[in-house]
């Protein structure tokens, strides 16, 4: 054999263990031999100490070698045993086997080569069925959790249809009471309300998937950038203070983390935040409380929010960031939702680099979830952030000689975009406002004309119409700059005269190359007008 054999002997008989050892010594046998004289120090033994092998005596004070057998098995041990004897029969034999021996001889029939064989027989044996044991339990183990797994999908397939169906029957059926004309101007309202929220919750529950479908398919990715985590966690309160109040929930804020910014997605990292309070707040009872804490390291950042609510119950707190797990699943459960807000919390913790934990003393005993985000890594990615930001600004289109006009009513928006557009050689003519606009464009007619939709007095609309009605005007290239984002939006803003659509927030790259691609337009059609004789205060009628 190739390596050592740990073996029990076991016989009450000196002389006998004497001639078994010799026997064993004179096959070659690498062996490692241990003693015992009975059934109790045999099991003593085989409790402290594991062998390969056990060879026993079928005659022992107190016992026969059938009884020793089913007390090793009765044991749970598994050891492969060769029982000998010195007087057996064939019967004996048989119920040896019945009982788990690996063989049986006799020991008039004892040779080196027969003791090996009937080693070598045993261990393989033992392997044999150790291996069939160990595959049989694994396919076990797959099978329940198979189960679990479409026990999972099923429990997910029926709450998905619950909370989608729930706020549609409120939609529709408040729809059709206000088709049928007979609400009055206060209960027309209430619809309106009741719709509107609805709506919200189905459209929450509709992203949730979509998120969970981007993080499987691993198509979730992140845009990093500094942020102050403290401003983060102020926007995720006051956007969840609502629920709070109408339950009389005690929100509470404390903040011992440095004030310097961190790298991450702002709106990713708010998701989280909000998930964290959400989930709060929806265990919580009327008048608890529920506490943000945010603290730092010398290398990690730790946001931890605590509740007074309902807890979690310790066995199922390892699963509490699983996909469409909830502790409660039966229908007459008493919080809604589809178990996915904090499957979702940990995959973008996750992507941040960082880690998620959830801790619980037990039911009614509130629960505290941790984001720790690691600073060192930050720290250099904001490092790489910026040099990439640098290198950007470097490859950006050049509007040299390129003159722009720049309608937006937001003072801050309007200052950085003419920064981002003179930094690029732009000559650009800031105008808070469409009057401002036309009487610019009066003076000068400018190459490309960005303006925002949604103004005072006179919006982006009603500034393209009188840009294209007039045919001193009705050339210049025009970019809708705007919040407004649906494809609706979209074709409203073309439709207009808007030669295109830039959405907020927008890249520098993309607005740059935007202004270049109009003034190219622009160069190729006309050339540029400088004064005109028109009277702005005509166009304002």
């Amino acid at each position: 054999m190739d390596t050592s054999i740990k073996l029990l002997i076991v016989d009450d008989d000196d002389v006998d263990r004497l001639a078994l050892k010799r026997t064993l010594a004179r096959a070659g046998l690498d062996v490692d031999v241990a003693e015992a004289a009975g059934p109790e120090e045999a099991h003593a033994q085989m409790q402290a100490t594991t062998f390969d092998c056990v060879i026993l005596d079928y005659q022992l004070p107190g016992a026969d070698g059938l009884q020793v057998l089913n007390s090793i098995r009765a044991a749970g041990i598994r050891t492969p045993v060769i029982a000998l004897t010195g007087q057996g029969d064939e019967q004996t034999a048989v119920e040896l086997m019945k009982a788990g021996a690996a063989d049986y001889m006799g020991k008039g029939q004892l040779t080196p080569e027969r003791l090996s064989r009937s080693l070598r027989h045993a261990l393989a044996l033992y392997r044999s069925e150790e291996a069939r044991r160990q595959l049989l339990e694994r396919e076990k183990a797959a099978r329940e959790e198979a189960q679990a797994a479409n026990r999972a999908k099923d429990e997910f397939l029926a709450t998905l249809s619950h909370e989608l169906r729930t706020p549609l029957n409120a939609i529709l059926g408040w729809v059709r009471l206000m088709g049928s004309g007979n609400l009055d101007a206060q209960t027309m309202q209430r619809a309106i309300e009741i719709i509107e929220r609805n709506t919200r919750l189905q459209a929450q529950l509709i992203e949730d998937l979509l998120d969970v479908s981007r993080i499987i398919s691993g198509k979730l990715r992140l845009d990093l950038r500094p942020a102050a985590i403290s401003s983060v966690v102020e926007a995720a309160i006051e956007s969840v203070r609502p629920t709070a109040d109408a339950k009389h929930i005690t929100l509470e804020f404390h903040a011992t983390a440095p004030a310097d910014s961190v790298l991450i997605d702002h709106g990713r990292m708010q998701q989280v935040v909000w998930n964290l309070l959400s989930n709060a707040l929806k265990f919580t009872p009327e008048g608890g409380r529920v506490t943000i804490s945010l603290e730092s390291s010398d290398s990690t950042l730790s946001l931890r929010v605590a509740d007074t609510g309902a807890g979690i119950n310790a066995e199922f707190l390892p699963f509490v960031f699983d996909r469409f797990r909830q502790e409660d699943a039966a229908t007459t459960r008493a919080h809604g939702g589809l178990g996915l807000g904090l499957s979702i919390v940990r995959h973008l913790v996750e992507l941040h680099g960082g880690r998620v934990s959830a801790e619980s003393g037990g039911e009614g005993k509130g629960a505290t979830f941790a984001v720790h985000l690691p600073l060192a890594q930050t720290a250099a990615m904001a490092q790489e952030f910026a040099a990439a930001a640098d290198a950007a600004f470097d490859e950006l289109p050049s509007l040299d000689g390129v003159y722009v006009l720049l309608v937006e009513d937001e003072a801050d928006a309007r200052m950085l975009t003419a920064t981002l557009l003179e930094r690029q050689g732009a000559r650009v003519t800031a105008a808070g406002t469409a009057a401002e606009a036309l009487e610019a464009l009066a003076r000068e007619l400018p190459d490309v004309l960005l303006s925002d939709i949604a103004m005072p007095g006179m919006d982006g609309y009603a500034l393209i119409k009188r840009l294209r009605e007039n045919p001193d005007w009705s050339r210049v290239p025009a970019a809708a700059l705007t919040a407004f984002v649906s494809p609706t939006d979209r074709g409203r803003a073309l439709l207009a005269g808007f030669d295109t659509h830039v959405p907020k927030p927008v890249e520098p790259a993309e607005l740059m190359a935007v202004v270049a691609a109009l003034a190219d337009r622009r160069s190729a059609s006309s050339p540029r007008r400088r004064a005109v004789s028109v009277d702005p205060r005509s166009t304002l009628t």
